[in-house]
Formats: C-alpha cells, sequence, structure tokens
C-alpha cells in the first residue's frame, strides 16, 4: 500500500461529531469534497485553521461560503519570527511561502491588524493557532513568539472568539503567558502534548484540550495518560489534517473523515461508549467555538 494513497473510509459515527482542528488548504480534495467524505461518516463541522495572514483570509472566506466550516485565524508561533527576523523555517503554514527578507516589528504589527480585522468577522469563531514552539526556533526568534502570543490572546479577548493555543516543547512557558496575560473564556490546546499532570493543570483553568490522531500512537502512553484524565466535558477531537493521521494509517495523508478512527480510540482510553463521547465532543466543539 502507498503511503501516499488517501486511507479508506471508516465506519460512519451514529453520533454526529466536529474536527476541531484542520487545514482544508492544505489537503488534496476541494472543499467539496472533503466536506462530503467527512459528511459521510457523521463528522459534520469542522475548524479551517489559518496560519498566517493569506491562509487566514482563506479560511475566513472558506467559512463564510460553507455552513459546516468555522474559520480560526492568526500567525503561527514559527511565523512570527519569520516576519520579523526573515528566517527560513519550514513550518505548516508557511513553507508555501519560502523565505522572505526582514520586516521587523512594523511588518509584525501590520501583519497582526490584519488578524485583528479578521477576528472581528461573525464566521470567525477562532484565533489561532498560537502560542509558543521551541522546536524549530532558536532562542533569538522566542521574543517575537511570546509577542505575537500575547497579542493574539487579547485579540481573542477583545472579539469574544475562541483562543487556539499550539503548544510544542513549551508547555511551562505557554501556560505561565496564559497565566500573565490571562486566558480568554474559552481557550483550545490544539494537538494537546502535555501529561497528565498538566492536563490537570488545564482542567482546573477550564482549558479544553484537542486530541488528534497523535492519541493513537504506540509510543504516546503519556498522551493517552493525558486523556485519561482530562474531564470529559473539556475533551475535542482534531485532525490537525493533513498531518497527524492515526494508526493504523499513520504516514498516509490525514482528512476530517478519519476523525472516527480517533474518536473510537479515544472513547477506549476513557472507557466510554463512542456514541457518548462523540455527543459530548460535539457539544465542547459547539461550545468552545460557539456555533
Amino acid at each position: 500500500m502507498s503511503r501516499t494513497e488517501a486511507p479508506p473510509l471508516p465506519e460512519p459515527l451514529r453520533v454526529p461529531v466536529a474536527d476541531s482542528h484542520t487545514h482544508l488548504d492544505m489537503q488534496d480534495a476541494t472543499v467539496e469534497e472533503a466536506l462530503a467524505r467527512a459528511a459521510a461518516v457523521n463528522v459534520t463541522a469542522v475548524v479551517q485553521v489559518g496560519c498566517d495572514v493569506a491562509g487566514s483570509r482563506w479560511a475566513a472566506e472558506t467559512a463564510a461560503a460553507h455552513p459546516a466550516v468555522h474559520a480560526s485565524v492568526a500567525l503561527h508561533p514559527n511565523e512570527a519570527p519569520r516576519i520579523v527576523h526573515g528566517y527560513a523555517e519550514g513550518t505548516a503554514g508557511t513553507a508555501r511561502q519560502g523565505a522572505r527578507e526582514p520586516g521587523g516589528r512594523a511588518a509584525l504589527d501590520e501583519a497582526l491588524a490584519e488578524i485583528d480585522a479578521l477576528a472581528a468577522l461573525d464566521h470567525v469563531r477562532g484565533v489561532g493557532e498560537t502560542g509558543l514552539d521551541f522546536f524549530r526556533t532558536g532562542p533569538e526568534g522566542v521574543a517575537a513568539q511570546e509577542e505575537s502570543f500575547r497579542a493574539h490572546i487579547e485579540i481573542a479577548k477583545r472579539h469574544g472568539k475562541a483562543l487556539v493555543i499550539h503548544d510544542r516543547d513549551a508547555h511551562a512557558d505557554v501556560l505561565r503567558v496564559l497565566a500573565d496575560a490571562g486566558a480568554p473564556e474559552r481557550t483550545v490546546f490544539h494537538c494537546y502534548s502535555g501529561d497528565a499532570d498538566m492536563a490537570r493543570i488545564c482542567a482546573r483553568a477550564g482549558y479544553f484540550m484537542s486530541f488528534a490522531g497523535s492519541v493513537t500512537f504506540k509510543n504516546a502512553q503519556p498522551l493517552r495518560d493525558a486523556l485519561a484524565v482530562a474531564p470529559a466535558e473539556l475533551v475535542l477531537v482534531e485532525t490537525d489534517a493533513p498531518f497527524l493521521t492515526p494508526a493504523p494509517y499513520r504516514g498516509r495523508p490525514n482528512a476530517p473523515y478519519l476523525i472516527p478512527v480517533t474518536l473510537r480510540a479515544m472513547a477506549e482510553v476513557k472507557g466510554l461508549d463512542e456514541d457518548v463521547l462523540a455527543a459530548a465532543v460535539y457539544d465542547n466543539t459547539a461550545r468552545a467555538f460557539d456555533f
């Protein structure tokens, strides 16, 4: 079986569910095709997430055109140092643009102003993915990341939108900034990657934790331990498609129609009937993104 071949459609869920984080603009299918495949397995809503200004505009336009799509807009954490310093880092949302000349603080302010304007739109339901990512960015880029993160927090609060967190190798600092700046009323940890202790901290703060296909990976027991202790009323499911395809299809293209694979694995971890978890996850996602 080719690793580039799309996995088959799983057995449909009996209860509708939502994909809380996807990148339709990075997938091979058209938006219409992706939504039709998702609907065929009872994934009836998706949150389309922007990673830069252009991608955020596209997310907003797509949400305006498709009732099943809800937009979230932002500069990805690795986008801020790219704008300020001209780094040529290959993040998901910015690799297609290639390297660019450094723009400095003024260029970051200009980009953030565009995100702010998009966040005011009714069909934009979230601000993110934003946060901190220390996997690719060196120490010289951390200040720009944190400045951008804090600006996104204020944008989310100003417009009453959900804050969508990207947290990679930066757990303590993300929690520090949220506590210091004051988290919005609705905060979502996209592709939750912390351990059980962090899940308890997030639960006490009322943060939503969204689990991706990585929860099915063999080496992801700490992630399953976190899911086990996460309150059912704060749990979401996502694809982060086309990335993080769940087992047994790891390495092949991901898409919203594969949500049932991850959700069934999550139900097993939590000891819940899949219908019960699907209903809770849909309600949680609608509550998090106010749709």
